[in-house]
């Protein structure tokens, strides 16, 4: 696990190689570069490489990969596209991006499988309508923020999503902590990103509270389509090993006590 992570690591400093050659011309290697060294995004790569290597599981987390990739690229290519947010190379998408979708899902992944530790199963009503509130609330944020798009397919796509989110049922313990931990992580990566020019939301906030929400909401969308694929992969192959979704693997463990 650790070798591929390092060859993923590799894959990424090729495509991130714009944003790198940025971060280290930032820095005064000749006098304090300490004060110039950029302490948060080192901060969020030890965070995220230290929660990824721990319970990997390269059967699982391959159906992870897939989704998040095949999903950072739709909502990549919806916000360049619809000029909701742009890059410092002014791609649409940069093919650099690609890839912190998913090595994101994987790290939201296992902060729910520290979150659910430490979270009753009780009350199952509660937590749907909390999911319903959660969701009812985002949609208000999203709606005045994507308005100037309104008339483009992809934000009205986008838009359905969450109304599907809201209708389809799902486990609601599940999906809050999903949520949860996709804003967490969404907060320190937007602050870094917006702060740092790296991306740029139209309305110049640094950042919107709309994008830090919409990580947590794209975390849910990742996880509940990532459960659809693993019930496709069963009907095709019947006979062949289900991949654990975070449903499974966490189903039963109520407490710190249980394995």
């Amino acid at each position: 696990m650790l070798g591929l992570f390092a060859l993923v690591i590799l894959l990424i400093v090729y495509f991130w190689w714009p944003l790198a050659d940025m971060v280290i011309r930032q820095v005064d290697w000749r006098g304090a570069w300490w004060l110039t060294f950029d302490w948060l995004l080192v901060g969020i790569f030890v965070f995220m490489t230290g929660l990824i290597v721990t319970g990997a599981d390269l059967k699982r987390d391959a159906v992870i990969v897939l989704v998040g990739m095949c999903g950072g690229l739709v909502i990549e290519s919806w916000g360049t596209q619809t000029r909701l947010w742009t890059y410092f190379t002014n791609e649409r998408p940069p093919l650099w991006i690609i890839p912190a979708w998913p090595i994101a899902s994987l790290t939201i992944d296992r902060m729910v499988r520290q979150l659910a530790i430490f979270t009753p199963h009780q009350p199952i009503r509660a937590y749907q309508v909390a999911c319903v509130l959660a969701f009812a609330g985002f949609g208000a944020i999203m709606l005045p923020f994507v308005w100037p798009t309104i008339d483009r397919a992809m934000t009205l796509a986008a838009l359905a999503l969450v109304v599907a989110l809201v209708v389809i049922p799902g486990d609601g313990r599940l999906t809050l902590l999903h949520l949860a931990a996709g804003i967490g992580l969404g907060y320190f990566l937007e602050v870094w990103g917006t702060t740092r020019g790296c991306w740029t939301y139209y309305t110049r906030e640094t950042p919107p509270l709309f994008a830090v929400l919409a990580h947590g909401m794209a975390a849910v969308a990742f996880w509940r389509a990532g459960t659809e694929v693993q019930r496709v992969l069963k009907l095709v192959w019947p006979r062949t090993q289900v991949i654990d979704s975070p449903a499974r693997w966490l189903e039963g463990s109520t407490g710190p006590d249980q394995r």
